[in-house]
């Protein structure tokens, strides 16, 4: 990542408290990327708000220990910080209740955003950041500033829309979601698919979208660009939390691919730093690149083989 620490991401959206039975750690998608990417030697911004609380003051604290650059973070006098209340089941799936509204549903669009976005390597946003009026039109402006924009799917009942989806799909370079998601998201459009492949092509056929990345959790992650299709498997390892596990590796993906990286090393250490990350606990622990290398190093994978141009199944 000989690039790195002269690229700049620009992230947008929630920034909260996730509430585990155990206690309270620092989370929500887009802020969990920032910290990844920081941690990784990218120079990452955070565009969001917290509430004039105790809860919003140590999230602040926590931001700026991280070295995430808090300068776009605004203060809410009328709204609460944003917490989420996180358990898991038996099968280690993580489930979310996420209080509405809280302070990041209201980012206001402030003249130092222009500046920001339009010189950022990438802007990054989850599909939750918009499920309210005030900063859906914040980011509705910023990605008309964004050169390279990259939706971080996250599909939380009630908090999406088909239609809005669709408007941000339109927009994207890099979409990045689940299975689960895929499916969800491919049968608003059409209900021939059956195949992961087909689900694939119909998204980017409708939507223009130039890559899509696909997580599998224990199954792996796909990639699908404009010539090739890549396939991972996931590692053989015991997992502590799910918690902030896609996230770490959409940071991963982009600290690599920002970077000019072969797609098939970048895949590589995505699946690899968002599998160390599961051994953890919380969505942001502390960590150093060279611990994250030495885990890839003992959990090697071999990647398929590219197939060019995508298969018809």
């Amino acid at each position: 990542m000989s690039r790195k620490n002269s690229l700049q991401v620009v992230c947008f959206g929630e920034v909260l408290w996730d509430n585990f039975p155990a206690g309270k750690k620092p989370g929500g998608a887009v802020m969990n990327v920032a910290y990844h990417l920081k941690n990784l030697g990218v120079n990452s911004h955070l565009i969001s708000r917290v509430g004039a609380d105790q809860n919003g003051t140590e999230l602040m604290q926590v931001m700026k220990d991280s070295g995430v650059a808090t300068a776009y973070v605004q203060l809410d006098q009328e709204h609460k910080t944003s917490t989420v209340e996180v358990t898991t089941d038996q099968d280690n799936e993580v489930r979310y209740e996420i209080v509405k509204p809280v302070a990041w549903d209201y980012i206001a669009y402030e003249n130092p955003h222009i500046r920001l976005v339009a010189q950022a390597d990438a802007l990054v946003y989850g599909s939750l950041s918009g499920r309210c009026e005030t900063s859906r039109r914040t980011l509705e402006k910023l990605l008309a500033l964004a050169h390279y924009k990259v939706m971080d799917v996250n599909l939380r009942a009630p908090d999406y829309e088909p239609d809005y989806i669709a408007t941000l799909l339109c927009q994207t370079d890099l979409l990045k979601l689940n299975l689960e998601e895929l499916t969800i998201i491919s049968d608003w459009f059409s209900q021939d698919c059956q195949t992961e492949i087909e689900r694939i092509e119909l998204l980017r056929n409708k939507f223009s979208i130039p890559e899509i990345v696909v997580t599998k959790g224990s199954k792996g992650a796909s990639y699908y660009g404009d010539q090739a299709e890549h396939h991972w498997s996931a590692y053989a390892i015991q997992v502590q939390d799910t918690v902030g596990s896609g996230d770490s590796f959409l940071a991963g993906l982009l600290a690599m691919k920002l970077s000019n990286e072969y797609i098939n090393d970048t895949l590589d250490f995505a699946v690899g730093l968002s599998a160390f990350i599961t051994t953890k606990a919380g969505a942001c622990p502390p960590y150093k690149i060279a611990e994250v290398n030495k885990f890839i190093r003992t959990y090697k994978k071999e990647w398929s083989v590219d197939r060019w141009p995508n298969p018809a199944s």
